[in-house]
């Protein structure tokens, strides 16, 4: 792992652990901001919604990803998640922000702005390969190696048969021969 990277995924992880810690630490808190968002999905899922519990799920998830990522424990993957994490939060905070004075309206555009931009970071950090070829160049490779060992494959056939042709037909020209000869 790069110096970069050891440094950094910690550093961009440390915000996520705090907030998931704060979340967990303050369910209520997050479950009333949740609340008007989860009344509008209510109808749509599946399932019974409890505001209080899912703050504690964002929060253990927020917390459980952000140490994956610091750690660089299936980084990509735990970069994924916080991003998607960062987008709800950014989108619940603006919603449930107090903008009656100048100043809520400006800390709402802060904290936009800073979700916007952990959730910037993390969704580069979800597809940095650390300098290994990703999925898409290595199937691509596979493909194009199984393509020239075909061809090498088919090559090698058609001299093989032709070979064989040619020692049939000589066969068959000797045994005509012999035959006619005899």
């Amino acid at each position: 792992m790069s110096v970069v990277r050891f440094l950094a995924r910690p550093m961009l992880a440390s915000s996520f652990v705090l907030a998931g810690l704060d979340k967990l630490r303050n369910a209520d808190d997050t479950a009333t901001q949740l609340s008007p968002l989860l009344r509008r999905a209510a109808d749509a899922l599946p399932f019974q919604t409890d505001e209080k519990v899912l703050a504690r799920v964002i929060g253990g998830t927020q917390v459980g990803a952000g140490v994956c990522f610091a750690l660089g424990k299936s980084a990509r993957l735990a970069a994924t998640v916080l991003a998607l994490i960062s987008a709800l939060n950014g989108f619940v905070e603006w919603r449930s922000a107090d903008i009656s004075s100048k100043e809520g309206r400006d800390a709402r555009r802060k904290r936009l702005l800073k979700n916007v931009s952990l959730t910037g970071g993390v969704l580069l950090a979800s597809v940095d390969t650390a300098g290994k070829p990703g999925l898409a160049w290595r199937a691509e490779h596979l493909a194009a190696d199984a393509r020239k060992t075909t061809a090498h494959l088919a090559s090698d056939a058609r001299k093989t048969t032709g070979k064989k042709l040619k020692k049939a037909d000589k066969a068959v020209r000797k045994a005509v021969d012999h035959a006619v000869g005899a």
